[in-house]
């Protein structure tokens, strides 16, 4: 005679551990869901600065006075010597740059002749620039993969720049907004400093301060932003010491190292080249 079953226990409550098994309780056929273990980490935010809306637009409303439709420093003359010039630039100055590619493009104006031309008169021609040896490889390299994949034209696509010999986002930004009209924000150490300086944007990388910068400057001013927040880093901004003296947004910068808070008379760079000086820019 079989023995009487014992009488089925009733099930325990779903503990805390049960949950990151996923187990499932027979009274609750539903998944517990998981929960993670520890505080979630809070998404990164950017971080505050001391500007109101009104006072960014302000600011890039002057720098669209003073420079209605600024342009490269850099010499060239088509997407394919402008794409050269940024590599080129790296570590050296757009003055020293523009030396070494006027002879370059004159004797290589298109991918095909500059991989004719060959590395080693490429690197005689930009001898005099920092890195020349290595900037003449990656100009040749990024030249063969132009005629091989491309047709021989700089791509308007921001992974094919990216992947050329020689080209990072920086440079890419730069074709992207010079040659092809985007509202991209190209950030070297000019725009570093500005955007740091000026608590615009504060960042300890590039990437940083561009998704700064892009977050609060106006659509409107997009698209020349780049030359502007160079412009006035080169010329009135400093590395060493800022001429504030010169500076059409004195009052309205927040810069701790700022020495003046009237701004500069506010004109068009061409008018006010009329009023200097000789030889003062």
């Amino acid at each position: 005679m079989a023995e009487n079953a014992p009488p089925a226990k009733s099930p325990r409550p779903p503990k805390a551990g049960d949950a990151l098994s996923h187990a499932v309780h027979p009274a609750n056929p539903a998944p517990l869901a998981a929960r993670p273990i520890g505080k979630a980490k809070s998404a990164v935010r950017r971080p505050r600065i001391p500007y109101a809306k009104a006072e960014i637009a302000e600011i890039f409303r002057r720098f669209e006075m003073q420079r209605p439709e600024p342009k490269p420093e850099l010499d060239f003359a088509d997407a394919f010597t402008l794409l050269v010039a940024v590599v080129l630039s790296a570590q050296a100055t757009d003055v020293g740059v523009n030396k070494a590619t006027r002879g370059l493009f004159a004797a290589a104006p298109t991918p095909a002749a500059m991989l004719e031309l060959g590395e080693d008169a490429v690197r005689e021609h930009i001898r005099t620039i920092g890195l020349f040896r290595t900037k003449a490889k990656n100009v040749v390299a990024l030249c063969r993969v132009l005629v091989e994949t491309h047709g021989g034209a700089v791509p308007h696509d921001r992974a094919a720049l990216e992947a050329l010999p020689g080209v990072g986002r920086k440079t890419a930004n730069v074709v992207l907004n010079t040659a092809f009209g985007e509202k991209t924000l190209a950030v070297d150490t000019h725009i570093f400093r500005i955007g740091n300086r000026l608590r615009l944007a504060p960042g300890k990388t590039p990437d940083a301060v561009e998704k700064g910068l892009l977050a609060i400057i106006p659509d409107a001013h997009l698209r020349h932003a780049h030359h502007w927040l160079i412009l006035h880093g080169r010329y009135v901004c400093k590395a060493r010491k800022p001429e504030c003296a010169i500076c059409i947004i004195a009052d309205l910068c927040k810069a701790e190292v700022k020495t003046c808070d009237v701004p500069a008379l506010l004109v068009p760079i061409e008018a006010l080249a009329d009023v200097r000086p000789p030889g003062q820019t």
